[in-house]
């Protein structure tokens, strides 16, 4: 049997390039590597620290999964699919929710960092402390062999392991334990040179125009120290070489690596070779997202939701029995 593959995104609107290569890449690749893939629009998540902004989700859900189509990610491979679209989540959070010690949830790394982020009136709420279960019921419900992680990501995966031993001691063997697939992250700073979030305005969107995106690298920091051509700089504290090192050939690394420390040529010029290679990766997924009708990717939601929920009900009877709550 093909070892299966869970993952998901909160809906956020359209993905930029971080969200590209901090997940979206590598799901392509499981996918084409042949694995039982199954990736879903995070809704509910969404409203654990935006209770009170859900007016956009529609909307958000179907940017974000153009994107990943035009990624690469295929309906026919991989099943797509809407969260709450699958009510055997809740039911599943539900059960699960009785079982987990608060404990396990308050010592969660990311708990008091983000209460202490988002303040007081987007995290006192059971739905936010709760998070770690909801994503263990997600996880947990397609009995995915791998779930695709980055290292700060696995102290949430580990409470989804807990919880799972912790079902199977009390009403026996019903979940498998999934393992972490751990996912390397390239650098990619914000054109501003922090990290790429929406939140600081800085980042270049998956499917970009060009127009946009010649203005955005344009505008992209670089060293410091290089005020004019003449100063010599350093490739390592420049945001702009960051870029060339993913989307440009290692001749041309080389020729810039020179010409920035030699100060043989200018930051304009570094910029101009970067937004060619930049716009010759993205052309083909720019492309490809502007054939996606808004219905085409509902479409895609709906069916996949529909091939979802049929794997989530049969696990959800075998929960139900190994609990005794058939009625």
């Amino acid at each position: 049997m093909k070892k299966s593959i869970l993952s998901g995104m909160r809906p956020t609107g359209k993905l930029h390039l971080g969200n590209y290569f901090g997940a979206l890449q590598n799901w392509v690749l499981l996918q084409n590597e042949g694995y039982d893939c199954h990736f879903f629009v995070a809704d509910w998540h969404a409203i654990t620290t935006k209770h009170d902004e859900t007016g956009g989700i529609r909307e958000n859900s179907i940017a974000m999964v153009k994107d990943w189509l035009a990624a690469g990610l295929d309906p026919d491979k991989s099943t797509i699919f809407v969260q709450s679209l699958v009510k055997q989540h809740a039911e599943l959070f539900t059960i699960l929710a009785m079982i987990t010690p608060v404990g396990w949830l308050e010592r969660c790394p990311t708990y008091k960092e983000q209460k202490e982020q988002l303040g007081e009136s987007k995290t006192a709420n059971y739905g936010f402390l709760g998070y770690p279960v909801l994503q263990a019921a997600d996880i947990l419900m397609y009995d995915p062999d791998f779930v695709p992680v980055g290292e700060d990501q696995l102290p949430h995966l580990e409470i989804t392991r807990e919880i799972a031993r912790r079902f199977n001691f009390l009403y026996g063997e019903t979940f498998k334990e999934p393992q972490a697939k751990l996912t390397e992250v390239p650098k990619l700073p914000g054109t501003d040179g922090r990290k790429m979030s929406k939140s600081y305005g800085n980042v270049i969107d998956l499917c970009e125009g060009s127009d946009e995106l010649w203005q955005k690298t344009r505008m992209m920091v670089t060293d410091p120290a290089r005020v004019r051509k003449t100063d010599p700089g350093d490739p390592k504290l420049c945001s702009v070489f960051d870029f060339h090192k993913l989307f440009s050939p290692q001749e041309q690394r080389d020729e810039v690596c020179a010409g920035c420390t030699g100060a043989t040529i200018g930051c304009m010029d570094c910029k101009k070779m970067l937004f060619a290679n930049l716009d010759s990766f993205i052309a083909p997924m720019r492309e490809r997202r502007a054939a996606i009708s808004d219905q085409a990717a509902l479409d895609i939601m709906h069916q996949g939701s529909l091939r979802a929920a049929a794997v989530a009900e049969a696990h959800m009877k075998r929960v139900r029995s190994h609990m005794s709550l058939e009625i």
